[in-house]
């Protein structure tokens, strides 16, 4: 009597469960999502760049004169002493090659010079025989001037005649010596290259560093022949280093002198205290990795902490150099993951309720992790961090473990 009800009840209730069901699958569920909070702190804003150590004051030295350098004995890293330390030596270079004209040439003036000794030596015999005359007449008239057969006179002019003879011998002997010495000069005319000769002891110039310091690099080190000014080596103080950082234009515009800076990445342990020292005011383009042009500007950084710290770099060394251009010591902070842009604006999701809400802000400077708020969000508030395609707003979110 009460089947027919009961079943149709049960039959009811089975429907209202199925119903249940498929509203239950098709309810929309919570999308997981990562939250950030909004805090409250301090925010750095650095640029980074690839820069190379340096000596400040590198020297390079010259050959003060040309010649035949010798083979070094120094070494890349030894320590030299301003005005002490040798460090090349120049003797005389080899004579030009002759050709045959100019050997003919030579050769005939040897033989003129030759001529001409000869000739100053019979100029010699003439003087000679010349000064005997008046020699043997001199005393002739001394004899006669005793007995008072002659005038003083007559006497005063033999002495003169021996005089002027005497002279005359002196200058013929001094026109040989210098006969003699163009001979010479003809004969080493004649010199060719690498035919042996004698060194002499004070022959060579010895070139010494100017500086204290250590040699960083040997331009000549083979025993060559140099010209005059010719570069030998490269000296410097690696106790006196500096750092040299090629920074985009954009980036460089925003440095200031004086800005402090962090040497990363230089082979040893932590991170290195630095500050810019002057800002170069003419860039240059450089070609990057890729093949792109770049407008680059030189920035010079100089070390601030104690050199025990520093004083396993040197001359050339790669570091990695972060400057800071802006810092803030409380300014409320955005993870720079949960902002995306809403046409020319910034925006975020914040998390309200368990839900999401698309909301407009303004920021300002930022960094690789944070940026700072000006307007739109205040501290406390909760944000979705790398929000998906299924966050939209005022949907339902579930916060991910």
């Amino acid at each position: 009597m009460f089947g027919r009800p009961v079943r149709r009840i049960v039959a009811a209730l089975a429907g209202l469960a199925v119903v249940a069901l498929i509203a239950w699958a098709l309810w929309p569920k919570p999308v997981p999502a990562d939250i950030g909070a909004i805090k409250t702190g301090p925010l750095e804003v650095a640029v980074e760049d690839e820069g190379v150590t340096r000596i400040r004051e590198v020297y390079t030295v010259s050959a003060p004169i040309g010649g035949k350098m010798l083979r070094t004995l120094r070494k890349v890293g030894d320590t030299v002493e301003a005005g002490k330390s040798v460090v090349a030596t120049i003797e005389p270079g080899d004579p030009a090659f002759l050709d045959a004209r100019t050997q003919r040439v030579n050769a005939a003036a040897v033989q003129a010079a030759q001529a001409a000794v000869d000739l100053a030596e019979a100029q010699i015999k003439q003087a000679k025989s010349q000064l005997d005359f008046v020699m043997s007449d001199l005393r002739r008239a001394e004899e006669l001037a005793a007995s008072r057969t002659i005038s003083e006179r007559a006497l005063e002019k033999a002495k003169l005649d021996v005089a002027s003879a005497e002279a005359a011998v002196a200058s013929a002997v001094a026109t040989m010596e210098v006969r003699r010495r163009e001979l010479e000069s003809a004969h080493a005319q004649m010199i060719q290259p690498g035919e042996a000769r004698t060194r002499a002891a004070a022959c060579c110039v010895d070139v010494r560093s100017p500086v204290d310091g250590r040699i960083l690099k040997i331009i000549a080190e083979s025993e060559q022949v140099v010209q005059a000014g010719a570069p030998l080596l490269e000296l410097g103080d690696p106790r006196d280093l500096e750092i040299v950082v090629d920074f985009l234009s954009r980036d460089a515009v925003r440095i200031a002198p004086g800005a402090p800076a962090y040497i990363e990445s230089w082979g040893g342990d932590g991170v290195l205290n630095a500050r810019v020292k002057r800002i170069e005011p003419t860039g240059f383009t450089k070609i990057s990795a890729l093949g792109i042009e770049e407008q680059r500007v030189k920035v010079i950084l100089d070390f601030t902490g104690p050199s025990e710290v520093w004083r396993q770099l040197g001359h050339g060394y790669r570091i990695i150099a972060r400057v800071v251009v802006w810092h803030g010591s409380d300014v409320v902070l955005v993870p720079l993951g949960a902002l995306f842009r809403q046409g020319e604006s910034w925006a975020v999701f914040v998390v309200a309720n368990g839900r999401a809400q698309r909301r407009l802000i303004k920021i300002g400077e930022r960094n690789l992790h944070a940026a700072r708020v000006i307007e739109g969000l205040k501290p406390g508030q909760e944000v979705i961090l790398h929000p998906s395609d299924r966050v939209t707003d005022d949907v339902r979110i579930e916060r991910r473990d």
